[in-house]
């Protein structure tokens, strides 16, 4: 949730640098106007992750959990300021450590939407006495944040400055690598992705978690001219023209009887990342069904990562390395050469094609559309055989392959994939879901189910909690 709303500050801003380029808003009045706009989403950006993770973790998104969240936050971020630290200790606020100053994070924001969503969920159908019925239910949430947060503070009294030092120090030491440690950032980052956890090692490049704020410095031109965009810059070849190319490979080696149903999901996946750059849906379509060839797509995007990092050019994005966001930040004061991301683009289209189709024809891997099952050539009945707009159909399946509406626990969905908690795990199946138009299917945990549907996803959402 709270990602989603940097597509709003990436419009904001890069039409504002459009119309005045040179003046940061200076020499424009609506240049300023959109300008100060978007910099109040950016420099905000913690306190959406408090309120958009309590939110988005509740079992129904109950905007009480999303109030828990900012109470757990205002209560942290204050007794935990540097003057509020410096009135505890009896020191003077200069001696004060520097990680105080550095509380207002999205690292914090997540630990308070993580509270809030906790005490939603574990307190919203609390029932007290007559006396006290008033803070029955929902109204208890925000108490029992309150005081949980209290606790959270003083656990972070001693631990941040702890944490804090080992962020810096892990940045300051890929910062001081350079270009290595950009390629070295893109490697992990791609690693993690399947759990999800990539988030959290961005947080630290892209946020003011260790110092760097490489996204908020681009964008609010605060960084280094040819040094901020870094750990950014080198994501768009890979998403806007390397994976698109890996896709056109493994359509090339997929099954002739196959062909038709793999070119509809590649090329819309393939269209996703080059405009928005969204690649999950890519990414997983092979990821499980050949683990190596992930990983080399990890290694080529470990080195596009330090190509782009070694290079003058620089670029930004405000949600993914899109045409969208590359178009946005075209002009902004941080923008360095962005031409040449379609010229490095073209090359990795290139290596990708050619080191993907090897690979896959040389070890036999069974990507999309050379999977041994030939069951009616995988017949996909759903949303994707009757473009994409039967989204209830498409949840009738799934829903009934994962064990019925009484088999679901919780439901809820991200950017790309649906999150389901199961009460039994053996009524799930996996190849049932597959067929119904999923991407994927990962089973992070016995009762967890996470599907991959692509940014349709909250449609598919939608009809399956007005199904259950």
């Amino acid at each position: 949730m709270p990602v989603a709303c940097l597509p709003i500050a990436a419009v904001l801003l890069g039409i504002g640098y459009w119309l005045d380029p040179s003046g940061w808003g200076e020499g424009n009045q609506i240049a300023a106007f959109l300008i100060s706009a978007g910099n109040a989403i950016i420099g905000s950006m913690p306190l959406l992750f408090a309120l958009g993770v309590s939110v988005g973790m509740a079992d129904d998104n109950d905007g009480a959990a999303g109030l828990a969240g900012l109470i757990s936050w205002l209560l942290i971020q204050n007794i935990l300021s540097p003057q509020a630290i410096a009135m505890f200790s009896k020191t003077p606020i200069e001696e004060v450590s520097a990680a105080f100053g550095k509380i207002d994070n999205v690292f914090i924001g997540i630990i308070c939407g993580l509270i809030g969503a906790f005490c939603y969920n574990r307190f919203k159908n609390t029932k007290l006495p007559d006396a006290l019925a008033f803070f029955s239910g929902k109204r208890s949430v925000a108490l029992v944040a309150g005081g949980i947060s209290i606790v959270t503070a003083m656990i972070l009294l001693f631990v941040w400055p702890v944490v804090y030092g080992g962020l810096v120090a892990f940045g300051s030491l890929i910062m001081e690598l350079g270009a290595v440690g950009a390629g070295i950032y893109g490697f992990f980052n791609r690693l993690l992705l399947p759990l999800g956890l990539h988030h959290a090692l961005n947080s630290v490049f892209w946020f003011d978690v260790a110092g760097i704020n490489d996204l908020e410095n681009f964008w609010s031109h605060t960084g280094e001219y040819g040094v901020t965009g870094q750990y950014m810059t080198g994501f768009f070849p890979i998403m806007m023209f390397g994976l698109p190319g890996a896709a056109l490979a493994m359509l090339h080696t997929a099954k002739e009887k196959k062909k038709k149903i793999t070119a509809g999901f590649l090329l819309s996946a393939s269209f996703a990342a080059f405009l928005t750059g969204v690649t999950e849906p890519l990414e997983f379509a092979f990821m499980f069904l050949a683990p190596f060839l992930y990983v080399v797509h990890a290694v080529l995007t470990a080195i596009s990562m330090g190509v782009m990092a070694a290079l003058p050019i620089r670029t930004g994005f405000n949600f993914s390395g899109g045409l969208i966001d590359l178009i946005l930040c075209w002009k902004t004061p941080m923008a360095q050469n962005p031409w040449g991301v379609f010229v490095v683009g073209a090359v990795f289209f290139v290596i990708y094609y050619l080191l993907f189709r090897f690979i896959i024809t040389k070890f036999n891997l069974k990507t999309p559309g050379r999977e041994d099952d030939d069951d009616t050539e995988m017949e996909i009945k759903s949303a994707v055989s009757s473009g994409g707009k039967d989204f209830t159909a498409m949840a009738k399946q799934i829903l009934a392959a994962l064990g019925g509406a009484e088999n679901i626990a919780s439901l809820d969905n991200c950017i790309t994939r649906l999150r389901i908690e199961v009460k039994n795990h053996t009524d799930v199946d996996e190849k049932a879901i597959k067929s119904a138009g999923a991407r994927g299917v990962i089973r992070p945990g016995k009762t967890s189910v996470q599907v991959v549907i692509g940014t349709q996803v909250q449609h598919v959402a939608d009809e399956m909690k007005k199904l259950i």
